[in-house]
């Protein structure tokens, strides 16, 4: 029986990456987003003794050099997932400033920014031809 489509929300990575992919198999960007979900929910609702291990090793209950080869290969790919999504959730840069410490970094024009854990900012180099401004409060 088929379903209708929905629309959804996808991460620009994710797209971009199911185009790519999905060219090679002579899949729209769309067809290979599904053909993963339908790999991954396979592989994840798949009751094993494999993936039982696996999921003991995520938990810190089995070393992952005990795992074998493939389900290292599981493990890892979980993990990847994983610091890929609480990296882009998370702020460095707000946990920092609450430990108290500066950092530096590119702001959206290019321009190289003091950030202080005050809140203040100061530019430190602005891009080539743009005059730095006064620092921020």
């Amino acid at each position: 029986m088929a379903t209708a489509d929905r629309p959804t929300r996808f991460a620009v990575d994710l797209l971009e990456s199911a185009a790519v992919e999905g060219e090679r198999d002579s899949r729209s960007a769309k067809q290979q987003l599904d053909h993963w979900a339908r790999v991954g929910r396979a592989v994840s609702l798949r009751e094993s003794a494999a993936r039982r291990r696996v999921e003991a090793a995520l938990a810190g209950d089995l070393p992952l050099r005990d795992l074998a080869p493939e389900e290292r290969v599981v493990a890892n790919a979980e993990i990847d997932v994983a610091i890929q999504t609480r990296a882009r959730s998370l702020s460095f840069g707000d946990v920092l400033a609450a430990e108290g410490v500066v950092t530096v970094a590119l702001d959206e024009a290019g321009a190289l920014v003091e950030y202080r854990p005050d809140g203040t900012s100061v530019v430190l180099e602005a891009p080539p031809g743009v005059a730095a401004p006064a620092a921020h409060g």
